[in-house]
């Protein structure tokens, strides 16, 4: 005791394994010699053993760490580490046994006791242990301190049978203040089919969640598959919900850490699990041939897209990375999270305003971008209805701007980020997006240029879109508002989206206008409903949801394709071309933006309205009320 002092956190197990070293001993020559003539033959060797194994085995077993070990969690880690304990310790009683007989200092030793010895020491060094765990689990599960006696535990069937599920289940078992009991296990593995872990059954498929909730009470259904996708996550919730059967859904296998399952926690929803279809293709090969070993300057890239935009341009080794942003918060924090994760890459952040053409010439000028991506844009719809001014200058003369720097310092590449607000639109937004495709578009084919243009709609969990703010009001209690219910849009997760620009901007060679394929769009309704119950709450009763009223500049649904124009496939299954667009010569084009802009200037944003309207087919831009609910 006085040897290791106070370090040692068990001195039970240090005494036990004192007692078990001298026991082992003794049981060793007890069954090599069957109690015949021990004494005096083998009585030396025995005692010398004895002394030897009492000195080196705890002292091996502490520096293994056995005595800072917290047995009641102990794993297959803790059986290898015995294993190696035991065995150093027994290695060395053997070399010391040995080296003392070869020197003579006893006679009549049978070797095959060290083996015999080690054997025993294994059994009883390792099951001691083991039993305390399974003591331990036993009193956490049943003791009085742990458990509600006088309360029905809730029955709980678990959905996956893996490492997350076996885990959730160990957990619900030995801890009896949960006041839960596992009564099985749904999985889609054919090799788990009626068998059991940890004592509790499959029961069926995934398929067979609906017949199980029937013939079984299930007071709570678990989700314990970190990876299953939203699809999966949705049928199961809407079972369930059907069922009458409250859900939660448990947190990824990296979260479940040190043997304890927190089944009280909620696992944060992702963003994929709200898309109602599959993820897109991703395919990082062709992206090489851009952007490797390329300058490469994307605008905006602070927002969401931008800074997305230079995550996934980072990850293909570009000569030198161009950060150009307005806002000086958002490109330090963007610059300093991409610093972290690329450390090796020469990102180069400037603060500018696309407006200022004077400003960008010397950016350009000075690093000679090959790549552009621009993203820069006004893009909250309401807000933009009341500073229509502000949207025709950064939105219209900004790209303009871009366009004019690009050409004049011999960009290779000019990618621009729109939207589908810009087709048919009834917002100002949508209106100079539109404006901003055609100077690229007709950029590209003036000059033979690879400059091209990307349309896609609302991406999940953008900064203002509905995602986070459902978030925040589900955070909150409630109530969620949706403007209206039948309000659908095309949604794609930030990365899908950023990937296929990068995608697109690889198979241009200029005067492209393409689409990404955004499935069927989503009523916001259900994603309300989908965040909701993926939160594990019910809509209406847990968290009611409010209708607040179409705002200005919006409409129910929003249009990928422009009726009466050709699309075509391209060589991505997710990007689609334009093969016809507006046709409008180029100076008509540099008039149009140059009255729109002395507009803006003068503060005439009605006329403006009037002229958008009056040129963008299908457009009708009529003036509307400011709005502060301003979040798309």
């Amino acid at each position: 005791m006085i040897l290791f002092g106070k370090r040692i956190r068990s001195r039970y197990f240090l005494i036990g394994d004192i007692f078990l070293s001298l026991f082992s001993v003794l049981a060793s020559y007890l069954m090599r010699l069957e109690l015949i003539a021990i004494f005096p033959t083998y009585q030396i060797s025995m005692v010398w053993m004895l002394g030897v194994a009492v000195l080196v085995k705890p002292l091996v077993y502490y520096f293994y760490g056995l005595y800072r070990r917290l047995w009641r969690y102990a794993s297959t880690r803790e059986l290898v580490l015995i294993l190696l304990a035991v065995t150093t310790a027994s290695m060395i009683v053997s070399g010391v046994m040995i080296g003392l007989f070869a020197a003579g200092v006893f006679f009549g030793f049978p070797r095959s006791v060290l083996v015999i010895d080690w054997l025993v020491s294994l059994v009883l060094i390792g099951g001691i242990r083991f039993a305390f765990r399974m003591m331990a689990e036993s009193t956490s599960a049943n003791g009085k301190d742990n458990t509600l006696p006088f309360k029905r535990k809730k029955s709980i069937l678990v959905i996956g049978a893996g490492d997350a599920g076996a885990l959730v289940v160990r957990e619900l078992q030995k801890n009896g203040r949960l006041n839960m009991k596992p009564i099985g296990f749904l999985d889609d593995d054919p090799t788990k089919q009626d068998s059991k872990i940890h004592g509790v059954p499959v029961l069926a498929p995934l398929d067979g969640i609906g017949r199980v909730l029937e013939s079984h009470r299930v007071d709570e259904v678990i989700i314990a598959i970190p990876s299953a996708s939203g699809k999966v996550l949705r049928r199961v919730t809407e079972i369930c919900r059907q069922q009458g059967v409250s859900f939660r859904t448990m947190p990824g296998l990296y979260e479940l850490l040190g043997g304890s399952v927190s089944v009280s926690r909620l696992r944060e929803v992702d963003i994929p699990d709200l898309l109602r279809r599959e993820p897109v293709h991703m395919d990082t090969a062709v992206l090489g041939e851009v952007l490797t070993d390329r300058i490469v300057m994307v605008t905006g890239a602070g927002g969401s897209i931008g800074s997305e935009l230079c995550r996934q341009i980072a990850q293909q080794n570009p000569k030198r990375l161009l950060m150009l942003g307005h806002g000086e918060n958002s490109i330090f924090s963007a610059l300093i999270t991409l610093k972290d994760q690329f450390p090796h890459l020469e990102i180069i952040p400037l603060i500018a305003d696309v407006r200022d053409l004077p400003r960008l010439s010397v950016i350009f000028e000075r690093w000679q971008p090959e790549v552009v991506f621009h993203t820069a844009a006004h893009k909250h719809v309401p807000l933009m209805e009341s500073n229509i001014e502000e949207a025709t200058t950064n939105n219209i003369l900004g790209t303009q701007n871009i366009v004019k720097s690009a050409l004049k310092y011999q960009t290779q590449r000019l990618v621009m980020i729109s939207t589908d607000k810009a087709i048919r639109p009834v917002n100002v937004m949508g209106a100079t997006k539109r404006i901003g495709e055609m100077l690229v578009l007709d950029a590209a084919n003036t000059y033979k240029k690879a400059f091209t243009v990307v349309r896609f709609g609302n991406v999940l969990g953008s900064r203002g879109s509905v995602v986070p703010r459902f978030k925040r009001q589900i955070a909150a209690g409630g109530p969620v508002t949706v403007t209206h219910p039948e309000m659908k849009r095309y949604f794609m997760t930030i990365p899908e989206a950023v990937h296929l620009v990068l995608q697109a901007s690889a198979m241009s060679s200029g005067g492209e206008n393409y689409i990404l394929d955004m499935g069927q769009p989503v009523r916001i309704l259900d994603l309300a409903e989908d965040l909701i119950r993926l939160s594990g709450l019910e809509p209406g009763r847990d968290i009611e949801i409010v209708f607040t009223g179409i705002r200005p500049g919006e409409k129910l649904s929003e249009d990928l394709w422009d009726q009466g124009f050709a699309y075509s496939a391209t060589a991505h299954p997710d990007i689609h071309q334009v093969d016809s667009e507006i046709i409008i010569s180029s100076e008509e084009l540099e008039a149009l933006v140059a009255r729109l802009i002395r507009l803006a200037q003068e503060g005439q944003p009605e006329t403006i309205q009037d002229v958008l309207s009056e040129t963008i087919p299908g457009a009708d831009i009529h003036a509307h009320p400011a709005d502060l609910d301003m979040v798309e």
